[in-house]
């Protein structure tokens, strides 16, 4: 029996080393390997970025009738990935549509990710019996040791026919569609037609091709396709898997060099200190930064708590954060100097910066800019933003909470 408390502090050891271990500076891997990428910036257009429609929706109901359109209308491909694909009403009618299609000889690929999705395994061997080929990215095999398995894929991509993508904050399940019991469901989705949609299909091919060694590089996939718009469209893809923290560096990037305002929306607010920074220094030169949040979370007390760490900062420096009202706000956009407007999967936190591969349209032009700009104010009409004089009123037991979350933030 002595030797008990020995064991039990070996194992606390063994376990304090394990959490440092996986959870410390992400070691970058490749995606895929340079003579696969070469081969996949082989199948884009020479100008891939210009000549785009862009229509943007405020939430997947506005979106989902012209999605199952689109399903509906495939000839050869359709491509989904998503971090979360849940089998309930929304799901499972999708994936109705989704095998309708293999029926009639469509091709047709679900990329999830694996540790998210896991327990929804048993319906996607039930699509892929109907003919839809099915994956997880970054499969984790027991004892669960590898650093990379911290890693998971956050990006939402659809393509048909490579000629229409979809990317933005949804994932698949009823709430996305039809709302939470205290709310509705805000996101921000884009349909994309023209050249950069071959952007978005070589996004979804380089993780389809990490999840199943399989390199969809045919030309099928990558049709020529003539302007449909005047939207610029570039994509930035980022993650310890690949690029790195490429849409880091570009939100840091859009800080350090605006002159007039920059607007965020997004879930969570824990944002790395290369971001912090960039915040606070463009809201002391006299930069309008502003932030709207939910009022309430979905990942728990904690992540909420950890959040509310960052407000006192923020808000001293004259950063104004706002709480949406109406219900849950999954938005993640960002707009700049009536200049440039983000929308993709990218939270501002650690995780999403750092820790999964996300993705990001940007798109540089004043029109859509300005577009991105009245859909916030849309949602800041609906918002109630928090004084710093009251803020720094709150209780001191909720100050405790703060600071013990915040101890965790680099992993939220």
């Amino acid at each position: 029996m002595k030797f008990v408390p020995f064991f039990l502090l070996a194992l606390l050891l063994a376990a304090a080393t394990f959490l440092l271990w996986i959870t410390g500076k992400p070691e970058l891997t490749e995606l895929t390997d340079a003579a696969t990428s070469a081969q996949l910036d082989s199948m884009l257009p020479s100008d891939a970025e210009n000549g785009n429609k862009v229509d943007t929706y405020a939430n997947m109901k506005d979106m989902y009738g012209t999605l199952m359109t689109d399903i509906g209308n495939a000839k050869h491909h359709i491509h989904f990935l998503f971090f979360k694909y849940e089998p309930d009403g929304v799901g499972r009618e999708i994936g109705a549509a989704l095998a309708a299609q293999t029926q009639a000889g469509v091709e047709v690929r679900l990329l999830y990710d694996d540790i998210l999705c896991r327990r929804w395994r048993d319906y996607y061997r039930q699509l892929e019996s109907q003919g839809v080929e099915t994956a997880g990215f970054g499969a984790v095999h027991p004892p669960f040791i590898r650093k990379r398995d911290y890693y998971r894929n956050h990006r939402k991509i659809i393509v048909v026919d490579g000629r229409v993508a979809y990317i933005g904050g949804i994932n698949v399940a009823d709430r996305y569609l039809n709302g939470l019991d205290w709310g509705c469901w805000r996101d921000t989705i884009i349909r994309i037609e023209g050249p950069a949609v071959a952007l978005a299909q070589r996004a979804f091919a380089a993780d389809w091709h990490y999840a199943t060694d399989r390199l969809l590089a045919a030309p099928v996939y990558f049709p020529e396709v003539c302007e449909q718009g005047a939207f610029p469209v570039r994509i930035i893809t980022s993650g310890p898997i690949g690029a790195g923290p490429a849409i880091m560096r570009h939100t840091v990037s859009l800080l350090d060099r605006a002159s007039q305002y920059v607007w965020f929306e997004s879930p969570y607010f824990i944002p790395p200190d290369e971001v912090r920074k960039a915040m606070l220094d463009a809201a002391r030169r006299g930069v309008d930064v502003r932030v709207l949040l939910p009022p309430r979370g979905d990942r728990g007390e904690t992540t909420q708590w950890a959040s509310k760490s960052y407000f006192t900062e923020a808000l001293r420096a004259g950063v104004r954060i706002g709480l949406y009202q109406p219900g849950y706000l999954h938005s993640k956009i960002i707009v700049c100097d009536d200049a440039v407007g983000v929308v993709g999967s990218c939270n501002i936190d650690p995780r999403s910066y750092l820790l999964c591969e996300e993705i990001a349209a940007v798109i540089e032009s004043p029109a859509y800019a300005r577009e991105l700009k009245d859909l916030f104010l849309t949602d800041e009409a609906q918002s109630h933003y928090i004084r710093a004089d009251e803020w720094d009123s709150r209780p001191l037991a909720n100050k405790v909470k703060e600071a013990a979350a915040r101890t965790l933030a680099s992993q939220l």
